[in-house]
């Protein structure tokens, strides 16, 4: 084997270690709505396989600020605990996996996160845009 065609194999080697043999599946996020409105959070797939994640999350409204918050829930049918008095969800009360906060209208936010086979909630939790419906499920399967 002359040299030049074992530089090759070796460059490939080095390649295939470094890069990882697991991709990051992402999900889309678009969230819209305005005060007085009907909100939305949607995603592009409402099932995933578990592992590492990634949720691509987008602003669609005009002049709304949204936020969106991961949570796992114990089961699918988790009765979601909303203080009436401030329009909000109770995050102390749920187990958050984390947020994209502060997203101004057209932005653009990521999240990263390794999720467990489960079911989870997100949704924004700004006064007001749960109730109004900002929440979506997601299912993570093994």
């Amino acid at each position: 084997m002359n040299r030049y065609v074992r530089y090759v194999l070796a460059a490939s080697a080095a390649i295939a270690i470094a890069s990882p043999s697991w991709a990051a599946t992402t999900v889309k996020v678009i969230e819209g709505g305005e005060g007085g409105g009907p909100m939305t959070l949607t995603l592009d797939q409402t099932t995933i396989k578990a592992g590492e994640t990634i949720f691509a999350v987008h602003n669609d409204a005009m002049t709304e600020e949204h936020e969106m918050v991961l949570v796992k829930l114990k089961s699918p049918d988790q009765k979601i605990p909303v203080i009436a008095s401030r329009h909000r969800v109770d995050e102390k009360q749920l187990k958050s996996i984390g947020e994209v906060s502060d997203l101004k209208p057209g932005a653009d936010g990521e999240l990263k996160a390794k999720l467990a086979p489960g079911a989870y909630l997100l949704l924004c939790n700004i006064k007001g845009h749960y109730e109004a419906g900002m929440q979506a499920g997601l299912t993570v399967t093994k």
